[in-house]
């Protein structure tokens, strides 16, 4: 228990040094806010009077209003390793790197300060929705399986992006290659339009891409009358899985960075 209880706190301790960077500097939020106000407001609007979009029978601003959560947190996410090239720049990340803690430790904190931020944009999000008259679910326990998807999510895509810094290792690469990553993701999911609608081969990549399973799950937690296509075991399973996956590769990875 006494191992345990340490990892924990090495955990906890990483988690809230990303986390004060936050509160110091708030400006990120501000303008992330300004994204899903965008996509709902014009995009959602004009694509509203496209038939078929939503094939559950709601309105498409119901539909499209979990996908943009999902969204904001994946671009949110995405761009967090270049945060660690940051810190290997100015010798933050050698000092984490000469301590005892276990390396998984590293990747899990910064994991979890990811689904902070997450959830700001969430409540961004339901704030809009709730504006633009989206029939929400506000039941305890839904708000809370939205934000443990928000999280996971978040932490899914952010140690994804630790695993790309720790491959190209300059902000330069990085920011081509995670522009170059975070359309195909966006798209090739259920985001903005139905499964049902896609090409036979889109359809088989949505079916491989984990933020298909987080949308899903929103939908279905999110939306007073939400449903799920796959069910809401296999979409917290998938993220759950391929997370798991993410932070053993970059734990081993993330030394990799320092030289």
């Amino acid at each position: 228990m006494g191992r345990v209880a340490a990892y924990l706190t090495q955990i906890q301790a990483v988690a809230d040094t990303e986390i004060r960077k936050l509160r110091h500097d708030p400006g990120e939020l501000y303008t992330r806010a300004l994204q899903p106000l965008i996509w709902l407001l014009l995009f959602g609007e004009v694509m509203a009077q496209v038939k078929g979009l939503n094939s559950s029978g709601g309105s498409y601003l119901e539909f499209l209003a979990p996908g943009i959560l999902a969204q904001s947190v994946l671009f949110a996410a995405i761009f967090y390793g270049i945060a660690a090239i940051w810190e290997r720049d100015l010798g933050v990340l050698h000092r984490y790197m000469v301590s005892p803690a276990p390396r998984s430790t590293l990747v899990l904190g910064k994991a979890i300060s990811s689904g902070v931020r997450g959830l700001t944009q969430a409540i961004v999000v339901y704030a809009l929705a709730f504006l633009l008259g989206i029939k929400l679910s506000f039941s305890p326990v839904d708000i809370f399986g939205v934000a443990a998807l928000i999280c996971i999510g978040s932490a899914l895509f952010s140690t994804f992006s630790l695993i790309i810094a720790c491959i190209v290792k300059t902000r330069e690469r990085f920011m081509g290659i995670g522009q170059v990553l975070t359309m195909p993701i966006f798209f090739a999911s259920n985001a903005i339009y139905p499964i049902d609608i896609m090409p036979r081969w889109l359809h088989v990549i949505s079916s491989l891409n984990p933020l298909t399973y987080e949308v899903d799950g929103l939908r279905n937690l999110m939306l007073a009358d939400g449903t799920s296509k796959y069910g809401l075991w296999l979409d917290f399973g998938v993220l759950f899985a391929v997370t798991a996956v993410l932070v053993a590769i970059a734990a081993r990875m993330y030394p990799r960075l320092t030289q």
